[in-house]
């Protein structure tokens, strides 16, 4: 406790920048850190557009019987949208 330095009261009186918060808060991620993350939301998107559609053809039939307002199409595209979100969210982390 020793070497830390008491700001002045002239400091503490002045905020900091948001931005120079966000510019030393985010240098901090390494490569293998985004190819890890990255990977990770590409093979999330791979299993549930695969699992989802699979679980969906093996219950077309009761699907179809049940006349619900929700039919294949709007299924199908329930579980195309999560897995471009999931695609997404890594793409985005992988470039930022």
């Amino acid at each position: 406790m020793a070497g830390d330095k008491i700001p002045t009261l002239q400091s503490l009186e002045k905020p900091e920048r948001l931005q120079d918060i966000l510019r030393q808060d985010r240098g901090d991620d390494c490569l293998s850190c985004k190819v890890i993350g990255s990977g990770a939301f590409f093979c999330l998107a791979g299993y549930s557009y695969f699992s989802g559609m699979s679980q969906l053809e093996k219950q077309r039939a009761v699907i179809l019987q049940s006349k619900s307002i929700f039919g294949m199409r709007s299924r199908r595209f329930g579980i195309v949208t999560i897995s471009a979100g999931l695609a997404w969210m890594g793409l985005w982390r992988a470039l930022k």
